[in-house]
């Protein structure tokens, strides 16, 4: 037992770990990993759009459509964005349009950058006339080149030239900035850059933090300032934070279908280095997949440097897996033979409590039965004592009003037999309005009704379509269709008892009670019946 209780400590153990804040993310990135072909097809289904609608183009709209493909492939295939950054070039000279020509330079140069071609894209962002930009491409071109120096800083990782390099980029940021609007999201994004250069690293935090607070970030922004913070994060010694950071830029670049990339690759050396090598191993081919993909040359050069290393660390922990494995097994074997045994006593006891439950089901059953009925019945007499309670009352009521207007009828009939008055007599029986006394003997008994069934009039109404609902007079409180259906939830199903009590022969309240059924949803045969369940109050 005591086997069984250390394996499901270390198995909560395990629980407790995979459900930290980074294995989370890791998750989430394998999943859109795994359905990285699905976001490429979307890409391909843009490009073969714009391809489309470029072969029926008129020349006017070919330079808009080659900046278009540009755009698509920048990030995706070298080789392709190489190709509609030359056809952009050569429609701009076409043009003859000087600010088109300087635009689709910096174009250019920033695919020569991406692919690692340093000098070329040097040579031509150095070959522009800046004066032929607007402002936003001016913008874009003095990052272009700012990011080709910071570029050769890491990949030369020279000290003689580092210093040189940085303080060119530095500049080249500088100018950009002056031409951004400076709460934009591109002014603090260059920003970051620079000061990461600078290593003020908590400025460039405060800069990209700011950055990704923006709400309308695309996947390539986002991307690219989660990648910048991890670098800060590992710099700065918060290795779980610069995971995170590099974890949501990888989903992004992903998202996006960005093959041109350095973040799953830094991704998986961070891993590594934590002992996660099954994940550097899986990022790292990612990464491989997608400078093979993308063309890039320096990134296949750092890739090298690391995969081998990755790969056989890969190998050894699998063999150390294996061996673990087996050890498990054999604890496994033994558990499992516990296990077994444990059930079969556990079954056999299981068996004769399901007997002795079977038997207390029962008893319940019959005895939770009898309960309902018994409720039925409680519910029943307390609706019939409350009835019983109200006219009770009611019947005293009207009777002792009676009684009073009989002594008042007989003490007046026999002041006129005591003063002879015998024709005044007359006057008195004929002033007695029978007409008004049912009336407002009709009038008590609604009120009594309604106190007892306040919600008759809305209930019964719900038996009908719209149009075919009663609707009282101001003032009324029953009419007579409703009263005979009072009368019938007050127990009294006799069609000659009803007409007499309101006066009516008993064909007309035949009559009544068909038309009022014929016009409800509901079968005629339940009709009653739905009337006896409105409840008391």
């Amino acid at each position: 037992m005591r086997l069984a209780f250390v394996g499901v400590f270390l198995l909560s153990a395990v629980f407790v770990f995979a459900d930290s804040h980074t294995d989370k993310l890791l998750r989430e990135l394998d999943d859109i990993i795994e359905r990285r072909d699905s976001y490429v097809r979307e890409k391909n289904i843009r490009i073969d759009r714009l391809k489309a609608v470029l072969k029926q183009a008129r020349a006017s709209e070919r330079y808009d459509l080659y900046l278009g493909l540009y755009e698509e492939y920048k990030t995706f295939i070298y080789d392709s964005a190489f190709t509609y950054g030359r056809k952009l070039q050569d429609e701009a000279y076409q043009s003859k349009d000087p600010s088109k020509i300087a635009s689709a330079k910096v174009k250019l140069g920033f695919i020569l950058l991406s692919s690692g071609m340093f000098n070329e894209a040097l040579d031509t962002l150095h070959s522009i006339q800046v004066k032929n930009l607007s402002d936003s491409m001016k913008i874009e071109f003095y990052a272009a080149i700012a990011r080709t120096y910071y570029d050769l800083v890491d990949f030369n990782r020279d000290q003689y030239f580092t210093e040189r390099y940085t303080i060119l980029g530095n500049q080249y940021v500088d100018s950009a900035l002056l031409l951004c609007k400076k709460t934009s999201t591109n002014y603090f994004a260059l920003q970051a850059m620079k000061h990461v250069r600078m290593k003020d690293f908590e400025t460039a935090t405060k800069d990209l933090a700011f950055v990704l607070s923006r709400s309308n970030l695309t996947d390539r922004e986002l991307a690219i300032a989660a990648s910048t913070l991890g670098f800060i994060y590992l710099n700065i010694g918060r290795e779980d934070d610069a995971i995170d950071m590099l974890i949501e830029a990888s989903k992004a670049d992903n998202r996006s279908s960005t093959k041109e990339t350095l973040a799953i690759l830094n991704l998986a050396e961070l891993l590594y280095k934590k002992g996660d090598v099954v994940h550097a191993y899986e990022y790292v081919k990612v990464a491989l997949d997608d400078a093979n993909f993308y063309g890039a040359r320096h990134r296949k050069i750092q890739i090298a440097a690391i995969f081998p290393i990755i790969e056989g660390n890969k190998l050894n922990t699998a063999e150390r897996q294996r061996k673990l494995l087996f050890a498990y097994a054999i604890v496994i074997t033994i558990l499992s033979a516990i296990t077994i045994t444990s059930a079969v006593i556990i079954y056999r006891q299981f068996k004769k409590l399901k007997e002795a439950d079977e038997n207390i089901k029962k008893a319940n059953t019959n005895l939770q039965g009898a309960n309902v009925l018994l409720q039925q019945v409680n519910d029943h007499l307390m609706e019939a004592n409350k009835i019983k309670e109200e006219y009770i009352g009611y019947y005293f009521n009207i009777n002792s009003e009676y009684l009073v207007k009989i002594q008042a009828f007989k003490q007046a009939v026999e002041n006129k037999l005591m003063t002879k008055k015998y024709d005044d007599i007359r006057y008195v029986v004929n002033n007695i309005n029978l007409k008004k006394e049912r009336e407002d003997l009709y009038i008590s008994f609604d009120k009594v009704f309604l106190k007892l069934f306040p919600d008759f009039v809305t209930t019964f109404n719900s038996y009908f379509k719209e149009e075919d609902r009663i609707v009282l007079k101001e003032g009324q409180l029953l009419n007579t269709e409703l009263r005979i259906f009072a009368l019938i939830r007050m127990g009294i199903h006799d069609s000659e008892k009803i007409a007499k009590i309101l006066d009516y022969s008993i064909h007309t309240i035949y009559n009544y009670k068909a038309r009022i059924k014929s016009k409800s949803i509901l079968p005629n045969d339940e009709f009653e019946s739905k009337i006896m369940e409105v409840r008391a109050l």
